[in-house]
Order: C-alpha cells, then structure tokens, then sequence
C-alpha cells in the first residue's frame, strides 16, 4: 500500500479502492460541504482541489441541448432495430461526443440522464419517442446494450455514468404531476419493473430518475421500491437524481406534505440523493436541508449516504484520477464514422409495413413525386442535439435518383391574411441568417428566448403568401416564403424568426377561430390573439383583428400536379416532434392528421402507385387497404433522409421490426390512465383484438424460411435452435422473434411473451443456425397468493417467427415447477392489492413511507375478487382493516352477501385506520368477492374463528 504523505491524502491514492477514498473524503467534508451537494449543481471545495460537479445531461440519442452534436435516431427508432450491438455502438459514440464536448466546454456533464426504459404501453403516451419498445424484455436488451455503449469497456473507469428514466410507471403527460398509477402487484413485477430490473443487474447503470407521476397513491420520489428493489438488484452505489422541480412538487401541486422540510427530508430517506429543483439556484434545496436537520428529520448519516452515491459516481469517472482514466483525452467528435454510424442507425430503423404489389424497391429510371408536409424535412425533437449535418428524404432522393427525375409538392396551403382594413399582413425583408435555435447551447433550453432582433410582421395592400399547415386539431403553423416560420417573442411582437417549431413552450403555432365573418388568430403558445397595431403585428389582450383568409392554392392540388406526372409517388407524412404529442402533451388520437389525409387521398387519386412513408414518434392508424406500400420510421436523425431514399432504392433492404402494436382505431385503446396491462388486455401480451400491424411486424425484400426447431431443458435453461434460410435474391436482415405462452395456465398469462430475438444477415441462399438460452425464470410469474415469483408446471409453447403474429415453427415443452396452492388466509389474511381480479378499483397509499390500500376509483363503487382461499375447517369471522367513509360487502364464489361491514366517517386521516369485524360462516376453498361503495381505503382482510 502506498505512504500518504501529508500532501497526499488518502482519497487521491489511485491505489486504495474506491470505498476507502470516499470514506475519507467524505471525513474531510463538512455538513455544509455536504449539503450542498445535494442539489444539482454542487459547489466546489475549494479547500480540498474538489471541482464543481453537476447531475444530468441528457443524451437520449445524441449529446443534447449543448449545441453541435451527431444526432442519431429517435429512441423509439433505435429500439425498432432490435439490434443490440448497433444500439451499444451508438451509446459508445454518443459518451465519445460527450467527453470531447466536455473537454472544451466544462458545462457538459458525464452524468448522463439516458436511456429512457419506460415502457410504451400506450400508443398516445406525449414521450413515446423516448422509449423503446412495449415489452420489457426488449426495452431491457436495447436499454442494457445503450448503457453498456455510454459505460465503457474499461473495468474501473466510466466514460460517462448513465441514469435511467423514469422510474416508475409513467405513461401519461396529462396531470404528470399529480395522477397516480395504479398498479397491482404483478402488472409491477411482471411489467414496470422488469425492464428497470434486468438493465440495472447488467451492470452497467450508475443511476435512475424517479418520474413526477404517483404510483398506487405516493409519488414516485418516495417510492420505497428503490430501496426494496431497486438497490438489492446490484452491488454498486446507485445514484438517484429528482426530475426537474419534482421535489417542489410533493407540495406545491401534490400536497402530500405540508412543509419542503418534510417533503425533502421524506425524499432523501426514501432514496433520492441529488434535487433537480429552481435551476441552477442551490439555495431553497440547502436551506430545505438545513431546516430539516434542525427539527430532526434528518441526521447527518443520512446526508453522508446520499454524498457517498455521487462521490461513488464521480470516483468511477475518473474525476479524481485523471491521468488514469482512459477516457480523459477522449477527442471523437463528429467523426467519419460516427457519420456512417447515424447513417446505418437510420437504415436499419426503417420497417417495410406493406410491399404487396412488389412496387418496392423503385426502379433506377422511376420518375418519382415526392409529397407532403415531411418530404423536405429533418425534424428535431426535445431531447436532440443541434445538427451538424442534415438529410430530408428529398435531399436523399435527389442524390439517388438525381434531382430531374424527382418532383416535389410539400402540400401546404397557401394562404394570405386579410385585416379588417382591407390590407393583408406582410413580413418585411430582413437579414435572418441562419440562426438555429439551441445551435450555442443551453444548461436550460427551456429559457431560450425568442428573436427580437428582426422586424414584426406588418401590413401592406399585397401582403405576403403564408404556408399554412394544419398539424391536427386546429394546431396551425405559419412559414413565410423564407421559410423561417412565424413566432411569438418576450416583447409580443409577431416576426418570421423560427427555424422550426421548438421550444419548451412552442411559440410558432396558431388556431384560427371563427368570429363574425371572420377568423380571429389565436397565437397557442401566449393564449392571446394577434392584433394589428401602430408598430407592427403582435399578440395583445386587446384588440384582435379580424382575419379574412384568402386561400391562394390548396395543398392537395399541388400534389395532384406532381403526382399524376410521376411513374410512383412518396407521401412523406407524420409528426412534428414539438406538436400535439411531446413531453407535457398527450396526443388525442391515432389518426393521421386531417391536412395529410386530405395530401394522401389525392395522391392515391392521382396515382395508384402511392408509397406511404410514415415519418414520426408514434404509431398511426391508417387503413393501408389501398396502398400497394407503406413503411414507417422515427424521426432518424442527421442521415434520415439518406437513409429513407437508400432503402426505397434497394441499397438496403429493410430490416425494421416494429417496436410496439400498431391498434386500427381508437376504439382499440385503454383509457390513458389504466396502467392495468393484465386486466386491460393491453399491449401484443394481453391484447385480444386485430392489430393494424403486429408487434415484431416488419417485411424485407427478401424472403426467410424457418425450419429444424429443436429443445433441449437443463436444470436451469431451455435451450432453443432453428434455422432461418435467405430464399430470396438479395442480401438482407431478418429478426428471429422467440415467444412462448403458457398453455393451460391457472391464472391469466400473455398470449405471446418474447423470450429472445436475433438480428441477422444473410446472403441468397445462406442458412443461419441460431441458439438461444432461455433462463427458465423467465416462465415464472408473480404469484399474488404467496407474494413472490412461481414458475408453473405444465406444457408451454415454444414459437418461432418474423413476428409476434407471423409464427413459422412452434413446439410444445413441459416445464417444472412449484403446482399453484390455495391462499392460506387463516395465517395471513388478503393484502387488499393482492387481488386476482379487479373492477372500478384503485390503489393507493397505505402510508405515506410504505404498504399499499385499495379504494373504490373516484369515491364510487368496485369489486375485488381473491381465488382459491383456503378456509380450512371453517372461520366465523371475518375483519376489515380500513379508514374512511364506505361499505364493505363480502361474498363467496360469487353467491350473495355474507355480510356487509359499514365504516363512518371519523374526520381523522387517510392514515389513521381502524378494524371492523363481521360473523361470517365458510370453509374449504372459497373464491372471496369483495364489493367496495364509498371513498373507503381497505388494507387488510382477515379470517378467524
């Protein structure tokens, strides 16, 4: 061991193992020292030569909101690569960039807020894009290998320290901060936690981010699942940082504590060790601190755990060792091949949806028309760097097709705006450069502000022709010739200044309502209308004008021109990844928006050889009856358009599978708040209808045939073989999906579960054999009745195939296991959230720290069912743990009441429970149904006698 000398303190020795060193520096620290480390951004001790150090920095596909950075694919359309190797080369460029950015501008921090693992359970969740897939088991193998990429190879030091998001079951945007989640307890193991679960224990997670929703009535930054769970899943330090003003909120919108005293104090003991909270302002976080210590809420030992998870963070990043960390001189920054490496994330994100008159791949000499609102757009979403390099799918088009065989109708309306006056609006000529917004970076791209270094929009007897698009909704923007689009800024005045849409609240889109025998022109963003005043065009509390809209030209009949003069024609349609549909907005609806069904329809009016080429964060429901062909991506990044042209010419043959269920209709969904998957029969697991397209779905343009099925069952393993022969004539990818599903189950299991899947490619005419090892945990299921996993007995499907739908080769295998037994209620009663079944049910909060209570869902009235409760010789009792005003009414096997129990209101706390007890006769196995009136919290049912 190394001699300190008094110069050398011990936690600079590179030779002691980490605990050691944070031991020791934690000794030198003070409890102020300390305590500012609590917040986001903590100081530095001067004192000791210890730098600042700050938590978060997003990189969700790509270094974000610090400027220039290679953007790759949405994540959503990483995870339709299903190609984990691919998806841990772009984690490992992505912590390249992020060292060499740092290394020139120290406010970019190697804490980084990614991946997000939240599942897509439903298709109008706002931040779909942000996650991977709809099944655990895939969201977990691409989240594993992202983290794995951002985590380096080198067996002590980190490139960068990846935290996971958003923990836990966090689906919705609407009411983010202040709806709860309920979820039972095997929709939680089976589900939510899983995907958490199995990329924390591939270690190579530094952390994650609690969400701002509640689940089953506390919020998620005291969950006691993190240390419950969470923290038994590794024997790392884990780093758990608050989302931003999540700690605020526990009082400010939830009011679950009445003081920041004791909601801090709450947060830290449950878990959380660094507050995201009032920016880069420390204060009311250590003054929140501070306050708890001093009425007891707190002890010094408990700061010092928290510290001792980030100091653990920092030692493994090399902070304290930089001649020893191989990554200090990382330099690869927009690098040829990380170029080529955006370029192949974009091919092999694209999913061929349909190819069935053969019309792809396009001939070399197609004279194509190249339609809709994102033909000549490469969009950006809110966690994307700013490009450095940019492809829309008509650049790509004109560079393989060459620009004289390539016709191009975006699709908008083109429209003039009428004043009352009689004068139209006019955007005046100004030097706008070529300003992208967020292009120097921002810790807060939130407080970007608007341009007011050009001139307002004024009026003139001609006006200027506006492009108007209509995102759905009534959602409209506005783009003048230029094509900088109409935007709102601090001073209120209306100028042609944005990009592109953007922001944290975006100040480019508009409604136009109707008013007298006119419109009035909403600006969305300020919820004022626009007026015409003195010093030009602005948004007002008074004073609207009184729009005229005179339409110069309709989009669709640009795209009937190009269409019917082409040989094929692409309609490029989607999304904007800042319009209705985004983190803090839910979308509404599946439907393709009406403007682009209006482009759509007249293509395949004007030409029946219409490819549809969905560009966009989320699923659509488009009846694809009359299209010979339709792909789908995610927003892809830097080479999307390159990307999208080189598959649709056959240089790539497409190798996409899609990520999550794509429903035909509304109808199809949940309601956006019930995070029941089992009861709800959701997602490809549980769903019982006909999909639009299937998950898993994706074709190529060639052709697969499965063959040679084989098992093998060791004692711990089922051993799986196939396969898969290219019979087609060019060389393509094919992803062999392994399911399995339960054959005679005792309680209701998935319809498919995705067991393991392999992504490969093959020449014409080459055979792949493949293996998988299959941990046979991986049949086990939650078993409410003894609160813990079961693995069932009994025959199981084994099916291989293209998708969860297309099964080219199954067998039957027999599994061992642990037989079910009936619930042994004389011993330990029903936990109300133990059900087997629910109805008009919620869960919630038992106590504030821990333990869950069920309620009937707004005050009204829901059922419970409990199978198989084993009464034995009998009971004669019967009693209800609860509080709050309600009736209990208890039956068996669905007969009629046994008894009915009454709580009055007592006016004391949700907390404060008390016990009722009723005779009740039964005996031998009983299914207990349990039918709950009343805002009453039930916990417990016992059974005596």
């Amino acid at each position: 061991m190394t001699a300190h000398t008094p110069h050398t303190p011990p936690f600079r020795d590179p030779q002691l193992p980490f605990a050691k060193r944070i031991d020791d520096l934690l000794s030198r620290l003070t409890l102020d020292e300390k305590i500012g480390y609590l917040h986001q951004f903590g100081p530095p001790v001067e004192r000791l030569g210890v730098a600042a150090f700050r938590t978060g920095q997003e990189a969700l596909h790509g270094v974000a909101w610090m400027g220039p950075a290679t953007v790759f694919p949405q994540a959503v359309g990483l995870g339709a690569t299903w190609n984990t190797d691919l998806v841990r080369r772009v984690g490992e460029a992505v912590s390249r960039e992020t060292r060499a950015m740092r290394a020139r501008d120290d406010r970019v921090g190697l804490n980084v807020w990614s991946p997000t693992v939240n599942l897509l359970r439903h298709p109008l969740w706002g931040r779909g894009e942000e996650g991977y897939s709809e099944d655990p088991k895939l969201t977990s193998a691409i989240a594993t290998a992202y983290t794995r990429g951002l985590r380096g190879d080198h067996p002590t030091y980190w490139r960068t320290a990846p935290v996971l998001k958003h923990w836990l079951a966090h689906n919705n945007e609407t009411g983010r901060d202040i709806t709860s989640s309920s979820v039972r307890p095997r929709v939680l193991h089976e589900y939510d936690l899983r995907a958490f679960r199995e990329t924390v224990e591939a270690g190579a997670t530094a952390g994650v981010m609690p969400a701002y929703n509640l689940v089953n009535g506390r919020p998620n930054h005291l969950s006691p699942y993190l240390g419950e769970h969470l923290r038994t899943w590794t024997d790392e330090d884990l780093l758990v940082c608050s989302d931003a003003g999540a700690p605020s909120n526990l009082v400010d919108s939830e009011h679950y504590f009445d003081t920041h005293e004791e909601a801090t104090a709450a947060s830290l003991l449950a878990g959380v060790d660094s507050f995201t909270d009032h920016g880069t302002d420390s204060s009311k976080i250590t003054a929140r601190v501070r306050g708890a210590l001093d009425r007891g809420l707190l002890t010094e030992p408990d700061i010092d755990t928290a510290v001792r998870r980030q100091l653990s963070v920092r030692f493994r990043l090399g902070e304290f060792d930089p001649e020893y960390d191989p990554h200090a001189l990382t330099l690869d920054f927009d690098t040829p091949a990380h170029r080529a490496l955006a370029q192949e994330a974009a091919e092999q994100a694209v999913v061929l949806l349909k190819n069935s008159a053969g019309l792809l791949p396009l001939a070399p000499d197609t004279r194509l028309a190249v339609v809709g609102l994102l033909g000549d757009e490469c969009k950006l979403d809110w966690y994307s760097g700013t490009l450095i390099h940019r492809s829309t799918p008509l650049e790509g088009l004109y560079e393989r097709f060459g620009p004289e065989r390539v016709e191009f109708a975006e699709g908008v309306d083109r429209i003039r705006l009428k004043t009352s006056a009689g004068t139209f609006l006019h955007v005046p000529e100004a030097d706008a450069d070529d300003e992208v917004r967020g292009a120097e970076g921002a810790l807060d791209p939130a407080l970007l502000a608007g341009r007011t270094d050009l001139p307002p929009l004024t009026t003139d007897p001609n006006g200027t022709e506006l492009a108007l698009v209509d995102w759905g909704e009534g959602v409209l923007t506005l783009r003048a010739p230029d094509g900088r689009y109409l935007s709102v800024a601090e001073d209120g005045g209306v100028r042609a200044s944005a990009d592109q849409p953007g922001g944290w609240i975006v100040q480019e889109t508009f409604r136009l309502e109707p008013h007298e025998n006119g419109h009035l022109l909403r600006h969305i963003g300020t919820g004022r209308h626009v007026s015409v005043a003195a010093d030009g065009v602005r948004v007002a509390d008074a004073d609207p004008e009184i729009f005229e809209v005179v339409l110069v030209e309709r989009g669709e009949d640009a795209v009937t021109r190009a269409a019917a003069q082409a040989d094929a024609v692409l309609v490029v349609a989607g999304n904007d990844p800042h319009i209705n549909g985004r983190e803090t907005e839910d979308r509404t609806t599946l439907a393709l928006p009406a403007h682009q069904e209006r482009l759509l329809r007249a293509a395949r009016a004007a030409n029946p050889n219409t490819v549809l080429a969905l560009v966009s964060a989320y699923p659509y429901a488009v009846d694809p009856t009359s299209l010979p062909a339709m792909l789908w991506t995610s927003h892809g990044g830097q080479a999307a358009g390159t990307a999208l042209a080189r598959v649709l010419a056959g240089d790539v043959s497409p190798g996409g599978r899609l990520p999550q269920t794509w429903y035909a209709d509304d109808a199809d969904l949940p309601d956006l708040l019930d995070y029941d998957v089992i009861g709800g029969r959701q997602t490809y697991l549980y769903f019982e209808g006909t999909p639009l397209f299937p998950f898993g779905h994706g074709l190529s343009y060639a052709a697969f045939a499965y063959a040679g099925l084989s098992t093998r069952t060791t004692d711990d393993a089922l051993h799986v073989s196939f396969t898969v022969t290219n019979t087609g004539d060019v060389t393509a990818d094919e992803v062999a999906q392994l399911y399995t599903r339960a054959v005679d189950p005792t309680v209701p299991r998935p319809r498919r579960e995705l067991l393991a899947h392999s992504r490969v490619r093959l020449a014409p005419g080459e055979r792949r054999e493949l293996t998988f090892e299959v941990p046979l945990s991986a049949f086990a299921f939650w078993d409410v009745s003894r609160d813990g996993w079961r693995r069932e007995p009994g025959p199981y499907e084994v099916l291989a195939g293209a998708s969860s739908e297309d099964v080219r080769l199954r067998t039957t295998v027999i599994v061992d296991g642990e037989p079910a037994a009936p619930r042994p209620v004389l011993q330990q009663g029903l936990p109300a959230a133990d059900f087997d079944e629910q109805s008009g049910i919620a869960i919630v909060d038992r106590t504030r720290t821990a333990g869950d209570a069920v309620t009937a869902a707004q005050g009204g009235a829901g059922e419970l069912v409990y199978r198989n409760c084993d009464f034995s010789d009998g009971v004669t009792e019967v009693s209800l743990t609860v509080v709050g005003e309600g009736t209990v009414e208890v039956s068996l096997d669905g007969g009629p009441a046994r008894t009915v129990l009454t709580s009055e209101a007592s006016g004391s706390g949700p907390y404060d429970y008390t016990t009722l007890t009723a005779a009740i006769a039964a005996e031998g196995i009983r299914d207990v149904r349990l039918e709950l009136r009343g805002p009453l919290r039930l916990a417990h049912v016992g059974f005596s006698g």
